[in-house]
Order: C-alpha cells, then structure tokens, then sequence
C-alpha cells in the first residue's frame, strides 16, 4: 500500500485545470467601437488541460446567449513560454502576454494562426463556448502544458484596442496552476539588480562596524 501511494504521488498529475470568475457589466473604457453586446461580457473562463491526450479544453460563459448574427469574435492569447508580445499597456492590460492566438467565432468556426480548427471541436451551448486545442497546433516554446498561460478578450472586430470590451483574466495570464505573475520588464529587472546591490552594500557596511567594535579593548 505505501508503494503504490508513493506511485500515485510521484506520477505526473493527467489532467490539470484552473477557472477565473469575470464581474457582469465590466467593459472596458477603452471599448468605444461597438454596442455593449452581452454575449461579448465574459462572465468566467476555464482551461482545462489533458496531459495524456495532449489537448486544451478551453471554455468560457457570457452574460447573455452567444449570437451569430450580432458582431463580435473572441480571441485567446496563449503564452508557451516564449510570449514577448504585450500590445495592451495603454489600456491597462500590460501583463496579458503572448506569443500565439486562437480565434473562435460566433458560428462555430475558430483557427490557431492559419491553421483552421475542427468545427467538430468547437461547441455553443446558450452563453458557452468550448474548443478543444490539440498541443501540436501550440507547441511549446519553453513552458510544460500545464504552465501555459491563456487569457480570453472579445472583441467587436479585428481592428484598434478600442474594439476589445473585456480580458480574462484582468491584466495576467491564467494556466491550469492559477493566475500567473507578471514577468519583469527589462528596466525593473535593472532596479531590482541596483536594489539588492544595495542591501548587499549595507550589510557589509554593517558587518563592517560590527567587526570594528568588537576590536576596541575594554
């Protein structure tokens, strides 16, 4: 018994998933393109991951039912572990950070870059919307399946910022391990760098005196 719940501990983890609940209503004040549709408010968005079969199942739930004759599109950024692109600073999204996109449709329809997805894969149900995305269409660029990081924003067309009403989750990535930190940038790293110099520096000023001290007789 003690073998096997040792096993069981030590065996990679099949299936790993995390889920962000979004607030009713927030679109953002940037979004001046289009009308406030419902069914582009996200209300929640999942990513569900399958290490043994290798896919994502991503979904999310809307504040109204997903209609295919009003406008509107969701893209998905995914972060493999390379992600570098960071187009959304100036509308308070600076850390929703990715180096590839899924896009899914209102009818039914969604691709990975150039590559089309099976429609097959792709499921509305009311105000719900999964896909199911092999591993292969997003292949790793440094980050394990499980760590990499996924944010969902609809958006009216596929223009300006302006035409985006939300992001899911606000400002990070979400992976199947939760909310991911923000990485960074260069110029922080460099403050960071410069501010340990400094407590190093102060604590051989420190140890410095201490030592002095010690030395002077009774």
């Amino acid at each position: 018994m003690l073998i096997a719940a040792a096993a069981l501990v030590a065996a990679p983890q099949a299936a790993s998933a995390a889920t962000v609940v979004d607030a009713t209503g927030d679109f953002l004040p940037s979004y001046t393109a289009g009308p406030r549709l419902a069914d582009l408010d996200v209300t929640s968005f999942s990513v569900n991951y399958d290490a043994v079969g290798k896919f994502f199942t991503l979904g999310a739930t809307f504040a109204g039912a997903i209609d295919a004759m009003t406008g509107g599109l969701y893209v998905i950024g995914v972060n493999t572990g390379t992600g570098t692109i960071r187009p959304f600073a100036g509308i308070g999204q600076a850390n929703v950070i990715f180096n590839q996109a899924i896009v899914l449709r209102k009818d039914g329809t969604g691709s990975v870059g150039a590559t089309a997805l099976d429609p097959g894969a792709i499921s509305i149900a009311g105000n719900i919307i999964t896909a199911r995305v092999g591993e292969s269409l997003l292949p790793s660029t440094g980050f394990a399946g499980a760590d990499y990081g996924f944010n969902l924003w609809p958006r009216i067309g596929l223009g300006s910022n302006d035409q985006i009403t939300d992001f899911s989750p606000e400002n990070a990535n979400l992976s199947t391990r939760g909310l991911q930190p923000a990485v960074p940038e260069p110029a922080t790293w460099a403050l960071m760098i410069l501010g340990f110099g400094a407590v190093g520096a102060a604590l051989r000023r420190r140890r410095t005196v201490a030592g002095e001290a010690s030395n002077v007789p009774a």
